[in-house]
């Protein structure tokens, strides 16, 4: 493949990626590692290291048009940071000491979980959300204006505590794999801290770019970020990004959850399958 051809593949990849990416809080990562890695010959590490720039990309694209909107709860987005940020730190030294047959096999079983989380939150029930002082005391409650109900919803969030910890384990998995480890903020924020799908979506996509900046620093003193790969990836992420935030408001996830479950099943099966043969 000639560099012209891979920069326009690349592209191409990193804005599906960024569309997907913004509209689930994910972070480009799920999609762009596998494809550099599986499909394009890609170095992981270089991989990872292009997927940690996109990650940033994804959430200065749709980060902003997200606070515009209110959607993103702010309160939140800094509690959760303390725990992802140290996380990510920890994630990013990590990676020096793992073989990368083990990496490839950690991604998977990592894309494999949040396709079961993403699944099971298809068919979550709501109830009354019970009490946090931690949360009153922060005043981390909050409403948004929903644009496919056509009014404003309030909500109240709780297990803020329980939250912290998964948010540390969230930016372990960031630094070690580039994801961006939105898989693990948004069903920790839905289910843990029963906040509303949008909210989780959007406080992910603002929470993210801070979790791989964290991280990106320590890739790029290892020399891992490479510029020719880096660079059509967080340009393709951010019109993606940039894309998805515009139509999330008014969107159904129910069968965009579906989609995003099948593909992260397949890919999760790849990267497992590359990892067990080394």
């Amino acid at each position: 493949m000639s560099p012209l051809d891979f920069t326009l593949v690349t592209f191409g990849v990193a804005m599906v990626a960024g569309f997907f990416g913004s509209l689930l809080g994910l972070g480009g990562g799920m999609i762009v590692t596998p494809v550099l890695t599986l499909a394009l010959g890609v170095d992981i590490r270089y991989a990872i290291g292009a997927s940690l720039v996109s990650v940033i990309a994804t959430s200065s694209g749709a980060a902003a048009a997200y606070v515009r909107e209110h959607k993103t709860n702010m309160r939140v987005a800094m509690f959760l940071e303390v725990g992802t940020t140290l996380g990510a730190i920890s994630g990013a030294w990590l990676s020096t000491r793992i073989d990368a047959q083990w990496l490839y096999l950690i991604f998977g079983l990592a894309l494999a979980g949040s396709a079961i989380a993403m699944f099971r939150k298809r068919h979550a029930a709501g109830g009354p959300v019970p009490a946090d002082p931690t949360a009153d005391r922060l005043r981390l409650h909050g409403e948004f204006y929903d644009e496919s109900l056509h009014r404003t919803v309030a909500y109240r969030v709780s297990g803020s505590r329980p939250a912290l910890g998964l948010m540390y384990v969230a930016g372990v998995l960031s630094g070690l794999l580039g994801i961006g480890s939105g898989a693990l903020k948004v069903p920790a924020m839905d289910l843990a801290m029963r906040l509303p799908l949008k909210v989780s979506s959007a406080t992910s996509n603002f929470m993210i770019g801070v979790t791989a900046a964290a991280s990106a620093c320590v890739y790029f003193m290892r020399g891992d970020i490479v510029p020719f790969i880096a660079g059509p990836v967080a340009a393709g992420v951010l019109v993606g990004a940039t894309m998805g935030s515009r139509v999330m408001g008014r969107l159904d996830n129910r069968l965009l959850r579906t989609v995003f479950v099948i593909v992260l099943m397949i890919v999760s099966a790849q990267m497992i399958l590359k990892g067990a043969r080394g």
